[in-house]
């Protein structure tokens, strides 16, 4: 979409002008669920945070600064409501407390070669505290300090599920490496290295995208 069209659209949605609305929707509702996918247990959890995103978007949009890429604002929303969302529906089950996170280096990470959806199905299954706290530093790039302030938990605890979730990531990822006989991933075109980003196993950064939250005021 070009920068003039979705100014536009912008301003008809400040008017709160449901046309408007309804194609910043359409035009932006896979980056949405880009994010959400991560943080969700399953593709309807997903769209339920997707549309509240929407919705508190749509509401907030007079505080939207234009000089600022609007992608980047509507992603930092869609985060805060996912993390929202798992503050109001699941604590963590313990309380460990670690001075330090074990980290895997580079050479410890599986050389697989998977499928984006089938990386994105490995993540999905990670217990949500895990998940969470995976999505939040490792990819969009929370310091442990600040999981801890906004999931209610102690820094240790944040490195704690970090530490778990790179444990099973790689265990998964290692035994994707050797599949039964038959089995397969996906064509060997939608193919991703896995690289190691903070020590843990993500896609390249141009096919997941962290959002950088100091390009926008929104919490």
């Amino acid at each position: 979409m070009k920068e003039e069209q979705l100014r536009q659209l912008i301003d008809g949605c400040i008017r709160q002008d449901r046309k408007s609305q309804k194609e910043v929707y359409k035009a932006f509702y896979s980056f949405a669920m880009h994010i959400c996918l991560r943080y969700a247990a399953d593709r309807d959890e997903a769209a339920g945070l997707a549309n509240e995103g929407f919705f508190k978007a749509f509401t907030k949009i007079n505080s939207y600064d234009v000089a600022r890429p609007f992608r980047t604002w509507l992603g930092r929303i869609m985060t805060n409501v996912a993390i929202d969302h798992y503050r109001a529906n699941l604590k963590m089950a313990y309380n460990e407390d670690l001075d330090q996170a074990i980290h895997l280096g580079h050479d410890e990470v599986a050389s697989a070669r998977l499928n984006y959806n089938d990386l994105l199905d490995m993540v999905q299954r990670l217990p949500r505290s895990y998940r969470t706290v995976f999505n939040l530093y490792a990819i969009d790039g929370y310091t442990h300090e600040e999981i801890g302030e906004l999931l209610d938990i102690s820094p240790g605890t944040s490195k704690s599920c970090l530490f778990k979730a790179r444990a099973k990531l790689k265990q998964w990822i290692q035994d994707s490496d050797a599949p039964a006989p038959g089995k397969t991933y996906g064509s060997a075109e939608n193919y991703l290295p896995i690289v190691a980003f903070n020590g843990a196993m993500v896609p390249p950064r141009d096919i997941m995208k962290g959002i950088d939250r100091n390009e926008t005021g929104y919490r």
